[in-house]
């Protein structure tokens, strides 16, 4: 089978895994898990069959070692914007703003084509994959609520808001929010709704509880 010539080969086992997660996740989100066959991802990454299931028993196998290593940068991405903003400053209404400002500026930095959301895409064919493998998108979607509440109570007990607020829904509107920006950009491919979006997520919280 003919390789794909941008991707050059190599005999490195864990390169060749990352070159196949890559090739899968690429055309995953350009068209779907189910559209995506075992042929296509062996072709794009230019390996051979064999070396596909040396490392993947199964295409599902493939399903769930490409969201969980997604699940994993993502978390390591939060970790590490959390970190920078505790960093910059220690009010936590503070905190939480740079947080928020530092995703817009990750989104007002994307490149064209626009890549979408993994998640997303295994979300809407959510019935092709197995119970562990959607338990990978629970457990991220969670993670984000924990860690979201937890900033929120901090703020609430600093800075009180002006009105009632369910904390608890509060913590997933960041998530809920991003998820589906991600889906309108793909929809109509314009791409600055997801920075646009995330500065009103901005504003609206610090109209909410500022001063």
């Amino acid at each position: 089978m003919a390789s794909t010539p941008d991707i050059p080969r190599t005999r490195n086992p864990e390169k060749t895994r990352e070159r196949i997660l890559d090739a899968a996740q690429a055309l995953i989100l350009d068209h779907g898990y189910g559209s995506t066959t075992v042929d296509a991802v062996v072709n794009r990454a230019g390996i051979t069959k064999g070396a596909f299931f040396h490392h993947f028993g199964s295409k599902s196998d493939l399903a769930r070692a490409l969201v969980e290593r997604y699940a994993q940068l993502d978390r390591e991405h939060l970790e590490h914007h959390m970190e920078r903003a505790c960093k910059l400053a220690s009010d936590p209404l503070q905190q939480l703003l740079i947080l928020i400002g530092l995703y817009e500026e990750d989104f007002e930095a994307l490149a064209e084509p626009f890549p979408g959301c993994l998640f997303d895409s295994y979300i809407y064919e959510n019935k092709l994959f197995d119970a562990e493998t959607i338990g990978v998108l629970r457990e991220s979607t969670l993670m984000w609520r924990r860690a979201a509440r937890g900033m929120l109570e901090k703020v609430a007990a600093a800075h009180p808001p002006r009105v009632p607020v369910d904390l608890d829904s509060l913590a997933d509107l960041f998530y809920a929010l991003t998820e589906g920006s991600f889906i309108m950009t793909k929809t109509l491919g314009d791409k600055t709704l997801l920075a646009r979006h995330t500065r009103h997520l901005r504003t609206y919280l610090e109209l909410l509880f500022g001063k």
